[in-house]
């Protein structure tokens, strides 16, 4: 972390400093986008609904407030993401995309195009699908809607969320964080304010032994979240050298990183998209002219609304979902096989494919705490309101983990654009 010297040093160095300046002007814009609201809609009707929809209300944390505001940026950077995930299990599908994904900048960087073209149709079909499930909401959200006011409604949620990724990429490119990462981070802090004024409110002094209890769960959560974030398995490893007689003499020695949290955000994401799928699917069906059609619906709704089911369910997909991204992502046999072609070998264990195994045992073994820990952090809310009896002020395990994990990321190229420019001077 900074110290107050290095803290100093960010703006003694003028490249850093403007670059800083300009990243918090981009995200300035960005929730000046979020907080331009689309025609026609009943702002306090929309907010309800989405405080009892649980897919939206994950949403909205992406797109900070975008949806609940039903602003131009309504979607956020949500399809982007979508997108991302896409071409990523894609490139390790199709043989093309896997070779792209191997030939390093260049590669990535045609990559990262064909997520930009695949933003596009997601964009267009999310912001149809949000606008499809308002239509059937029950309040009258969106009252009646021309095919003209509907399709400009789309037109504008779609350029709102290329908009948003363009300016994701501008801020990327000053390489002082992730511009994605940042733009949810934005989100997230923006809604404080009013989670903490709506908390105030609320406030009844006989909870005051469940406050001072969340208050410390809170703080236990974030160490335990930057611990986890941080954490990781050092395995040895060494690099043989050939001497001026052609034998194999002493090398370098180094080591092979693996994060215990290796899949990031990204099963919480795959997980909630699944779960809250059929429920969502269901309440378009209540108003079938089936009665059997109805009750299946009514039934579907019911289950998921079950709060032991929903966080049991939830809990098993989470685990599930790290075990599947993190066995997609990280291949003991590549980087096995990458060791060897470096002339590298963990000590006591044969090049190879003794090497993979070993690997594979390693990351299996610490997969288990990163995926129990990222499951007990998505259900962390019910567990917090279950403990304390206070719903005013949820404690969003998801949430907490992005800006720990956006936070850490955006402090660490700081530091390496410091580093590097203090190398330059030498």
């Amino acid at each position: 972390m900074f110290s107050t010297r290095r803290l100093l040093k960010v703006w003694e160095v003028a490249e850093v400093r403007w670059s800083i300046l300009f990243v918090l002007a981009l995200l300035v814009i960005s929730r000046v986008v979020a907080h331009i609201p689309l025609p026609g809609v009943d702002i306090a009707a929309m907010k309800n609904f989405i405080g009892n929809n649980q897919l939206l209300g994950f949403i909205d944390l992406f797109s900070g407030g975008g949806i609940s505001n039903f602003s131009i940026a309504a979607m956020g950077v949500a399809p982007y993401i979508t997108a991302s995930i896409i071409v990523q299990l894609l490139s390790m599908v199709i043989p093309s995309w896997e070779e792209l994904a191997k030939e390093g900048e260049q590669g990535q960087n045609k990559l990262n195009q064909y997520t930009r073209l695949l933003t596009l149709p997601i964009s267009i079909m999310q912001s149809i699908a949000l606008l499809s499930l308002l239509s059937s909401a029950p309040g009258n959200i969106l009252g009646s809607l021309s095919p003209f006011q509907y399709i400009a409604s789309v037109i504008s949620m779609t350029a709102g969320s290329l908009f948003l990724v363009w300016l994701g990429d501008q801020i990327s490119e000053k390489k002082i964080g992730n511009g994605m990462s940042l733009l949810i981070f934005a989100g997230i802090v923006a809604t404080l304010p009013g989670a903490i004024r709506n908390a105030a409110l609320a406030y009844d002094s006989t909870q005051f032994l469940g406050w001072i209890l969340f208050a410390a769960i809170s703080l236990l959560t974030i160490v335990v979240v930057i611990y986890m974030t941080e954490g990781m398995r050092n395995i040895p490893v060494s690099y043989a050298r050939m001497n001026a007689q052609g034998r194999v003499g002493g090398g370098a020695s180094a080591y092979l990183p693996i994060k215990v949290n290796q899949a990031g955000v990204i099963p919480i994401i795959f997980a909630v998209s699944i779960i809250l799928f059929p429920p969502v699917i269901a309440q378009l069906f209540l108003s079938a002219k089936s009665p059997s059609l109805v009750s299946v619906a009514e039934f579907v709704i019911y289950l998921f609304n079950n709060s032991w089911f929903h966080g049991i369910a939830y809990f098993l997909m989470v685990i599930a979902f790290t075990y599947f991204y993190t066995s997609i992502i990280f291949q003991p046999e590549k980087v096995a096989e990458n060791l060897q072609k470096q002339a590298g070998f963990i000590p006591g264990v044969r090049p190879g494919a003794p090497t993979a195994e070993y690997l594979n045992f390693v990351s299996t073994r610490i997969m288990l705490a990163g995926a129990l820990f990222l499951a007990l952090i998505a259900v962390l809310p019910v567990i917090v309101q279950g403990a304390t009896g206070i719903s005013a002020l949820a404690l969003g395990g998801t949430s907490l983990l992005i800006a720990v994990s956006v936070v850490l990321d955006t402090v660490r190229q700081i530091d390496s654009q410091l580093t590097m420019r203090e190398y330059d001077n030498v």
